[in-house]
């Protein structure tokens, strides 16, 4: 068993395990870095601390869309702290292992596995894969 935040971004829910997620705070606009990549909005501080905000539907290829109420789940990943903008968050779900399903693609990217809630799915993404690859890891590793 293993707990999920389960969030939003646009008509579709994610999930990420419970462990890799810090806390999660009100938008605020990052402060812009030039030359980041694409899906790096920015930087802010957070309690003395600089951390890059990654603009999720961007990093996933969705179309960007920005809430008027967004939030940004703190997450962490390896050696890697980073902001995640998602549209809401919705709720913490407990899943079991047989819940859980191989994505069905070849090429699954940054998708862990697909858990069935009932007839919702969830897409649980992997944040080691998607932050692990990274052209902008010295952005992160900031």
């Amino acid at each position: 068993m293993q707990q999920l935040v389960v969030f939003s971004l646009g008509s579709e829910e994610y999930g990420l395990p419970i462990t890799q997620v810090q806390e999660i705070i009100r938008y605020s606009r990052p402060r812009t870095v030039p030359s980041a990549p694409m899906s790096v909005r920015g930087v802010i501080n957070l309690r003395g601390k600089i951390i890059p905000v990654v603009d999720l539907k961007s990093r996933l290829g969705l179309d960007a869309v920005e809430p008027d109420e967004a939030k940004i789940v703190i997450i962490e990943a390896g050696a890697v702290t980073a902001g995640l903008i998602v549209d809401e968050v919705d709720e913490v779900l407990t899943v079991d292992e047989d819940q859980l399903e191989q994505a069905p693609t070849g090429d699954v990217g940054y998708i862990q596995a697909v858990a069935k809630v009932g007839d919702r799915l969830l897409v649980l993404l992997d944040l080691d894969a998607m932050f692990a690859s990274d052209a902008d890891s010295d952005l992160m590793a900031a």
